[in-house]
């Protein structure tokens, strides 16, 4: 295989929202903090939603993002709270996989505690090739040709490949 066409994992983004509660917001800040073992930033909130009492600028939540070994390791653990189990419309067409763990106990070495009670957590990923580059790049950026893009059946034989994950068509309840 063309190594330029290589599909690897470009982030992995952690993300527990909490509203205006604060408090709930440090309980996120604590959960990112011992799944990963480093701080995770505060969320904001970039519009009015006044229905919410929510404004700009507000804190809404706590996230993190992993790349490269660590991302890959967070991952496998993430994947078996899922039981390896993710829906197809988790996939988008642009290279990106986005599923929620409801409950951080079902992560792999994550025990109770009584400090961050019951709560759960997104999970956002990333997938990148070589030459995705050109597309952030300062001078003479330029669109990801078509075929160069990760799309829907690409991410999904990565997954089912790299880490044996299952992809069902609709979610079960």
């Amino acid at each position: 295989m063309n190594e330029m066409r290589e599909i690897y994992v470009g982030k992995l983004t952690l993300n527990v929202g909490s509203g205006r509660n604060q408090d709930k917001r440090e309980k996120a800040r604590k959960l990112i903090e011992e799944l990963t073992g480093q701080e995770p930033i505060t969320a904001t909130a970039n519009k009015r939603i006044a229905g919410w009492d929510i404004r700009p600028g507000l804190p809404v939540g706590a996230l993190l993002t992993l790349r490269d070994d660590d991302a890959v390791d967070i991952l496998e653990r993430l994947l078996y709270a899922k039981d390896y189990e993710i829906e197809r419309d988790s996939f988008d067409d642009h290279g990106n996989i986005s599923f929620g763990i409801p409950e951080y106990v079902d992560i792999e070495d994550l025990d109770y505690d009584t400090d961050i009670g019951m709560m759960g957590l997104e999970a956002a990923v990333t997938l990148r090739r070589p030459g995705y580059r050109i597309k952030h790049r300062k001078v003479r950026s330029k669109q990801i040709p078509d075929s160069h893009r990760i799309h829907q059946d690409d991410a999904i034989e990565y997954f089912e490949d790299n880490f044996d994950v299952t992809v069902i068509d609709e979610a079960q309840t």
